[in-house]
Formats: structure tokens, sequence, C-alpha cells
């Protein structure tokens, strides 16, 4: 019961492993650009009540295992933390932006 949440008459325990790589796989998320990554995912999963059990910003792609409510899904959980995180990153180095034209930085 201790890694379970609730909330009225629910009992809950919702995991998933989320994989989410760069486009075109190139090797960007490294220094600042990953640093920065890491913070914002964690801002991002805390104001979305997400509670992180595991994750690893690699130089190419995302791992995140978390747990979410019942209230939320999985589509909109990715959509949100991948639209994020795009657009900041495109607005903190606007060498990605350039390399990254369309905005599109995620696969």
């Amino acid at each position: 019961m201790g890694n379970q949440r609730t909330n009225g008459h629910i009992v809950s325990n919702l995991t998933v492993h989320i994989v989410w790589s760069i486009k075109y796989r190139y090797k960007v998320l490294v220094g600042d650009v990953q640093q920065g990554r890491r913070k914002l995912l964690i801002q991002n999963c805390d104001s979305e009540d997400i509670i992180i059990l595991k994750g690893v910003v690699s130089k190419e792609h995302i791992h995140m295992h978390i747990e979410y409510r019942p209230s939320q899904d999985i589509s909109s959980i990715v959509k949100k933390l991948k639209g994020r995180t795009s657009r900041k990153i495109q607005q903190e180095f606007p060498r990605l932006k350039k390399q990254y034209w369309g905005r599109h930085f995620w696969q």
C-alpha cells in the first residue's frame, strides 16, 4: 500500500515506461542541453502530478518510467512532455533551432 495512490474511492498504481528519440538521431543531448532537459522534465512532471520512478537522458533519446493518475492518459502526458521540452530547447539553443527547422525536435 505504500506506493499506491489513493483518491476518494480509488486506489491505483499505474506505471508506464516511455522512450522517445530525437529526430534524425543526432547526438545533441550533451552537456548543458542534457542537464537543462533533465531539470525541465522533472519540473513538468511535478506540475502534472507525475512521479518519475526512473529516468535517463541519453545523447539521442530519453527513457522515463513514470507513475501517473487514472485521470491522465498516456498520449496527453507524452504530448505535454515532448511539446514543452521541444519548445524550450529551441528557445534556449538557437543553433538547434536552425538544425531542426519546422520546430520538429522529437520523433
